[in-house]
C-alpha cells in the first residue's frame, strides 16, 4: 500500500476533522438538554476499520480515551456488528468510558460487508439515576451509588431505534424525555458521521483514505519523537495532593522519563484508591497524561491513534489512579486535573519556559434540581477559574482548563430554562496568586432559588489546598461554597464532595472557584501593571501593599 502523495494526505485528514466537526453541530443542535445544546460537554470523533483513531472534533480532553475503550470493548465482546447497527455504553470498569453520565455511542461504518471504520460520540447526560439528582455528586461511596450502568448493547439496526435499551434508561432518570432527546441526538450525529465517512471513501477510494489515515497516525508518531528529542533526557518527579474526604489527603506521584524519542509516565507510590467518587479509571487516566504531554510538548499534534501508542503509562492496581471495581468514579475529573497539575510539574523541571503555574485544577461542578410548575429540573455547571501565569504573561480570568473544555451556561438560558436567578457573577479580586506576572481569577457566582425547595449537589477540588506558584510566584486562593452569604443564616458547606442539601425559596447558594498560582518573584512585577490591576479591581490596595510594596 503506497503512500498517497502529501496534498492528497492533508486534504484526506481535513476532511475527517470537518466530519468529527459537522458531528458535533449536529449533536448540539438537536440535544434537549442544556449541558449538551449550551455547554457542549460531549464530544465526537472517527475511527479507522482497525479501531485506532483518526479524526476527534475540538470538545473535550477528557474523552479521547473513552470512546477508543469503546471500540475495544465492542472487538472483544460477543456482539458481531452488522451494516446499520449502533452500539451504547456507559460502564467506566467494561465500556471504555470514565464515569456513568457519559453514554458513549458508536456506529461500524460498512461498505457492503467490509468494514470502512467507525463514527462516535460521547455526551454528558445531566441524569441517568442514582442516588442525587445530576447523578454527579463527589461523596458516593460506590459505583452503584452513581446511576444507571449500562452493558455494551445494541441500540439500533438497521430497521431502527432497538425500543428495550432507550425505555430502560428513560425509566432509571429522572427527566425520561431529555434522556431520549438526546440520546436519539447522538444518534443522528453517528449517523452523520457514517454518511460522510462513506463519502470521504467514495471520493478518493477505499486504499488511498487507508493509506492515508495510516501516514496521519504515523505521522503524530514521529512528531511526538521529534519533541521528545527536543527535551533533556533523564527522569522527572512531582507530586501534589488531593483535598481529603474521609481521611487523610491521597497524594498524587508521577515519575515522567524520557529516554530519547521515547516517554514513560510512572504514577507508583500515588495513595489508594478513595472511598468516594473521585478515583479514575484507566481511559481518564490516559486522556490527561495525553492531553499534558501534548500541551507542553507540541500543542499542533493532531490527537490521534498514532500519539497515545507511543505514549507508556504505569499505575499501581488500587490506586485513586487504577481502582478496583465497584469503586466509585463520578468526581473522576477533580483527580484528572490533579493528575494534570503533576505531569505539568514534573514537566517543569525539564522545559521550565514551556509550563504554567497551577490553575484552578478543579472542576467545581455544581448541580440545581428541584420541582416548579409540576415538572422536574436539573441544572448543572462547570464554573470556570484562574488559569497559571505563564513565563511571560499573566495568567488568564475565569476559564477552563486542561481536561475539561465546557462553556458555561449563559445566565439568560440558566433563567429561562430554570426557577434559578443569578444574583452575582464577578471576578474574585486577589483570587489570583501574586507575582511577576499575576495569577489569574478565579469566579463567584451566587443564585438564588425561586422555587419551593431545590437540592444542591457538588463535586470540586482546591478547597483545602491552594494552586501553587511558580519560580517564587505566591500560590492562589483555594475555592468554596456558601449558603446565604452576608446574611445571620450565612454557613460555608465544608469541603467540597456534597450531595442533598436542602435550600427553600430565597436562599442563595454562593460558588466561589479558585484562583491560580502567579510566576516569578512579586516584587519584580512593573510599578504600571500593579496600577492597571488596581484600577481594574483585580487586587485590592492592601495586596498592592503586601506583595508589591504600594
Amino acid at each position: 500500500m503506497s503512500t498517497p502523495d502529501p496534498i492528497t494526505v492533508q486534504v484526506i485528514g481535513a476532511s475527517l476533522v470537518t466530519v468529527a466537526e459537522e458531528m458535533g453541530a449536529v449533536l448540539r443542535r438537536a440535544s434537549y438538554s442544556t449541558n449538551i445544546k449550551e455547554r457542549a460537554d460531549c464530544s465526537t470523533a472517527l475511527f479507522d476499520e482497525r479501531g485506532k483513531l483518526v479524526a476527534q472534533a475540538e470538545n473535550m480532553p477528557i474523552h479521547m480515551g473513552s470512546m477508543t475503550g469503546l471500540i475495544d470493548s465492542l472487538e472483544a465482546s460477543e456482539l458481531t456488528a452488522r451494516p446499520g447497527d449502533v452500539f451504547i455504553t456507559n460502564d467506566p470498569y467494561h465500556g471504555g468510558g470514565t464515569h456513568l453520565p457519559d453514554i458513549t455511542m458508536v456506529k461500524p461504518v460498512f461498505d457492503g460487508d467490509e468494514l470502512l471504520g467507525y463514527s462516535a460520540n460521547i455526551a454528558h447526560h445531566s441524569d441517568i439515576g442514582g442516588r442525587v439528582p445530576g447523578s454527579n455528586a463527589g461523596d458516593s461511596n460506590s459505583l452503584f451509588q452513581e446511576g444507571l450502568r449500562i452493558p455494551l448493547v445494541r441500540f439500533a439496526t438497521a430497521a431502527g431505534v432497538e425500543q428495550a435499551p432507550l425505555a430502560f434508561v428513560e425509566l432509571n432518570s429522572r427527566l425520561p424525555h431529555e434522556r431520549r432527546g438526546d440520546m436519539l441526538a447522538q444518534l443522528a450525529s453517528v449517523e452523520l458521521g457514517e454518511r460522510r465517512l462513506r463519502e470521504v471513501h467514495q471520493r478518493h477510494g477505499r486504499e488511498t483514505v487507508r493509506a492515508a489515515t495510516a501516514h496521519l497516525l504515523e505521522h503524530s508518531r514521529k512528531r511526538l519523537a521529534a519533541a521528545l528529542l527536543a527535551v533533556p533526557d533523564g527522569t522527572y518527579r512531582f507530586r501534589d495532593l488531593m483535598d481529603p474526604s474521609d481521611g487523610p489527603a491521597t497524594e498524587i506521584v508521577v515519575a515522567i522519563t524520557i529516554t530519547g524519542d521515547r516517554v514513560a509516565l510512572d504514577f507508583d507510590g500515588t495513595g489508594p484508591q478513595s472511598p468516594v467518587g473521585i478515583n479514575v479509571v484507566r481511559p481518564a487516566l490516559e486522556a490527561t497524561a495525553y492531553y499534558a504531554l501534548k500541551a507542553v510538548l507540541d500543542p499542533g499534534i493532531p490527537p490521534n491513534g498514532g500519539f497515545f501508542d507511543a505514549v507508556e503509562i504505569r499505575a499501581p492496581r488500587g490506586s485513586i489512579v487504577n481502582p478496583v471495581e465497584p469503586a466509585p468514579v463520578t468526581a473522576r475529573t477533580d483527580t484528572c486535573q490533579r493528575v494534570a497539575d503533576v505531569v505539568l510539574g514534573a514537566l517543569a523541571e525539564a522545559v521550565p519556559e514551556r509550563v504554567p503555574a497551577a490553575s484552578h485544577s478543579t472542576v467545581t461542578y455544581v448541580t440545581f434540581s428541584g420541582e416548579h410548575d409540576g415538572e422536574f429540573f436539573v441544572y448543572p455547571e462547570v464554573v470556570a477559574g484562574g488559569g497559571g501565569a505563564r513565563t511571560s504573561k499573566d495568567g488568564m480570568d475565569a476559564i477552563q482548563v486542561h481536561i475539561t473544555n465546557s462553556s458555561n451556561l449563559p445566565i439568560e438560558a440558566l433563567e429561562q430554562e430554570y426557577p434559578l436567578l443569578v444574583d452575582t457573577y464577578e471576578l474574585i479580586p486577589d483570587s489570583g496568586g501574586a507575582g511577576t506576572h499575576r495569577g489569574g481569577l478565579g469566579v463567584r457566582r451566587d443564585v438564588r432559588i425561586r422555587c419551593e425547595h431545590a437540592e444542591f449537589s457538588a463535586h470540586a477540588d482546591r478547597q483545602a489546598s491552594r494552586p501553587w506558584g511558580l519560580r517564587g510566584g505566591q500560590d492562589g486562593t483555594p475555592g468554596r461554597f456558601v449558603i446565604n452569604p452576608g446574611r445571620a443564616d450565612e454557613r460555608a458547606l465544608p469541603g467540597g464532595r456534597i450531595s442533598g442539601v436542602r435550600l427553600r425559596e430565597g436562599d442563595v447558594l454562593r460558588v466561589e472557584s479558585p484562583g491560580s498560582g502567579g510566576f516569578g518573584d512579586p516584587a519584580q512585577r512593573s510599578p504600571e501593571q500593579v496600577r492597571e490591576d488596581l484600577r481594574n479591581g483585580r487586587i485590592t490596595g492592601r495586596a498592592a501593599r503586601e506583595h508589591h510594596g504600594f
